[in-house]
């Protein structure tokens, strides 16, 4: 069950089970590279480091704004209560969905500091195992058939739980060695009854496809194997 402590100007949600000591100092990369645990990072809006301490091993992520706000402010955002903060709606949305047994990393911590009307926040998760998002794969022409049709099962899975992931795009999805899929970032995702969101899920992974292969990428017949085996009769 995850646990709620006070902090200055702000508070943290956090799984006991894997954090022994709870404090901010948990969202600070100084923090951890003093440490010598900070073991990587990826730039990108996300910014996103890797953390290796001990048989820890975590993904660090402040929220951030990309497009057209983030050239006013970066990293704040306008604060209308404690639940309704991003990490904490974050880290309790992973929470129920590893509960239902949906593939995505576990939930670690979150935390927010505020002032009056704006608050910065950041949040821990389980770093998936020899992973690498689809994106990547794309990249090396390593994906097939396959993986094509996993990616369709596996959101089929979310969708049928009334999972609605807010940026499904091809780097939020994972896939291992053994070429099961993973699901990360749901900042901002909801559970909600199923309806035409859905089919807005998937154009947006579309989208992200045709940027990232360009017009001439070999993407477009395994989008339409993922499509239909996520439209697949069930039963």
């Amino acid at each position: 069950m995850l646990q709620r402590l006070a902090v200055e100007r702000g508070a943290i949600l956090f799984d006991p089970a894997q954090v022994a000591a709870a404090g901010w100092q948990l969202f600070e990369p100084e923090y951890w590279r003093s440490r010598a645990a900070l073991s990587a990072h990826r730039g990108g809006r996300g910014s996103i480091h890797f953390i290796e301490d001990g048989a820890q091993r975590w993904a660090l992520r402040r929220y951030l704004r990309g497009g057209l706000p983030a050239r006013l402010v970066r990293e704040r955002f306008v604060f209308l209560g404690e639940e309704r903060t991003r990490p904490f709606r974050e880290l309790r949305l992973l929470a129920r969905l590893s509960e239902l047994g949906l593939p995505v990393p576990a939930p670690v911590a979150a935390g927010f500091r505020r002032d009056r009307f704006s608050y910065v926040a950041a949040i821990l998760t389980e770093r998936l195992p020899r992973t690498q998002s689809l994106a990547e794969l794309l990249g090396a022409g390593s994906v097939d058939d396959g993986h094509w049709a996993a990616i369709g099962r596996t959101l089929r899975r979310f969708h049928d739980a009334g999972v609605q992931h807010a940026d499904l795009a091809a780097g939020n999805i994972l896939l291992d060695e053994r070429g099961a899929v993973w699901l990360v970032d749901f900042d901002r995702g909801r559970l909600r009854r199923p309806g035409l969101w859905r089919e807005a899920v998937l154009a947006r992974l579309g989208r992200s496809l045709a940027k990232i292969a360009g017009p001439r990428g070999d993407w477009r017949g395994g989008l339409a194997i993922l499509r239909a085996t996520h439209d697949a009769p069930t039963g």
